[in-house]
């Protein structure tokens, strides 16, 4: 048991820290990823083939995950654009 925790301590905050520059798109996009192969590889544990699940879970996710990041700054697009009205319109 400590055999395998010992390196898996050393390795995590390794692993962590090399996503600690990435911009909200890649963000989500890597979280997105990283959900849909988690699910993937679970509805594929059930169906008989993890591997492939994992697979097209991640790529479906990391898919979601852009089109998700995509339509957030879509939103703030438009806040920011409609506060600049606003604030130019009371003066």
């Amino acid at each position: 048991m400590r055999k395998t925790l010992l390196p898996l301590a050393v390795v995590l905050p390794l692993g962590l820290a090399g996503c600690a520059d990435l911009n909200t798109t890649q963000q989500r996009t890597l979280t997105g990823g990283a959900a849909g192969a988690a699910g993937g590889a679970l509805i594929g544990a059930i169906a008989g083939n993890a591997g492939l699940g994992a697979l097209i879970g991640g790529g479906l996710g990391a898919g979601g995950g852009y089109l998700f990041d995509q339509s957030k700054q879509s939103q703030q697009r438009a806040y920011q654009q409609g506060y600049y009205e606003g604030r130019a319109s009371r003066r």
